[in-house]
């Protein structure tokens, strides 16, 4: 039986003797190999054979090996691309909502964040999703943020006077970094290492595993823990892809979404208290903030993110409040 799908993305391997079609659906993502993305990425195409035995396959391509997040949105929204492991601050430049997960200074570690973005937050910032035509099949995990530069180590919001930092093409980010009187600006993650090596910023923020994975260590010698937010790995599918599947393989493909962010997860929660001693074996001079004094100076971001989207606003910060 032949099956015909609408979306470019979507090829179909028919097996001469027995008349089988086969779905094949490529996921983008930008990590490298190791980091829990590209791991959780390779799982969910596992799980995803295995649950729709056989009928979907998913093709994996890490390091932005089909393009960066940003290409990989629109690549989704045009239906030339069915899945991406992509990042907040990208989608957020499509589906602005995703932004208020990253409030500063907003969970007190990442098992707070899972609570929150698991309930009513994720089902809106889904609903939001829908509007742009992607489809949020899981929200995993890209750690709480911290920041490392070559200049000095960061122990007060005054350190990060004249400093270059590289954030995510994320409105949110941006906003903290010049509440806290640094210099940002935003460059997509592939091209961050050599940004670094070559001067073109002092420093950057981002998760533990994703420094150690792109050996941004290598680069920076002062990491300081500012926790200045959490994001999410919004797993996403093209909205139309995702219509011409069968409601079976929507659910079975749901289902893989879910328990490959489990591990996601469990990877994530392991990286952070096993990665400060490698770092700091590397050479790399870790060191606390007086975060106390880094969240007075970023309430200027709650008041304009409130403006804009107060009910979700209200929301993210009630759901926090209650965990």
């Amino acid at each position: 039986m032949k099956k015909t799908l609408i979306a470019v993305a979507a090829t179909l391997a028919l097996t001469a003797s027995t008349g089988w079609a086969q779905q094949v659906l490529r996921l983008s993502h930008n990590a490298a190999p190791g980091n829990p993305k590209a791991v959780a990425s390779e799982k969910f195409a596992e799980l995803v054979a295995q649950k729709t035995n056989g009928r979907v396959k998913v093709e994996v391509g890490g390091s932005a090996q089909f393009g960066d997040d940003v290409e990989s949105l629109t690549n989704m929204r045009l239906g030339s691309l069915a899945f991406s492991a992509n990042s907040q601050g990208s989608t957020a430049g499509v589906v602005p909502e995703f932004n208020l997960i990253g409030l500063p200074f907003l969970f007190r570690d990442l098992n707070h964040a899972y609570k929150v973005v698991d309930g009513p937050v994720g089902a809106k910032l889904d609903e939001a999703a829908n509007a742009k035509g992607l489809v949020v099949l899981a929200l995993w995990d890209n750690g709480i943020r911290h920041t490392s530069n070559s200049k000095r180590p960061i122990v007060k919001p005054e350190d990060l006077q004249g400093i270059k930092v590289r954030t995510p093409p994320d409105t949110m980010t941006l906003d903290i970094f010049k509440a806290l009187g640094a210099n940002p600006g935003p460059l997509a993650f592939s091209e961050l290492y050599i940004a670094l090596q070559q001067g073109v910023f002092d420093g950057q923020e981002n998760p533990l595993m994703n420094v150690y994975s792109s050996k941004l260590h290598e680069v920076q010698k002062y990491i300081s823990l500012t926790g200045h937010k959490y994001e999410t790995t919004p797993l996403l599918a093209s909205k139309m892809i995702w219509a011409t599947l069968s409601k079976q393989d929507q659910q079975a493909i749901r289902e893989a979404a879910v328990e490959a962010g489990k591990l996601n997860r469990e990877m994530s929660l392991a990286a952070d208290t096993e990665l400060r001693a490698k770092l700091t074996a590397a050479g790399v001079q870790i060191n606390e903030i007086d975060q106390a004094a880094f969240a007075a100076k970023t309430k200027p971001v709650y008041d304009k993110w409130s403006a804009q989207y107060p009910d979700l606003v209200k929301l993210i910060v009630s759901e926090a409040s209650k965990q």
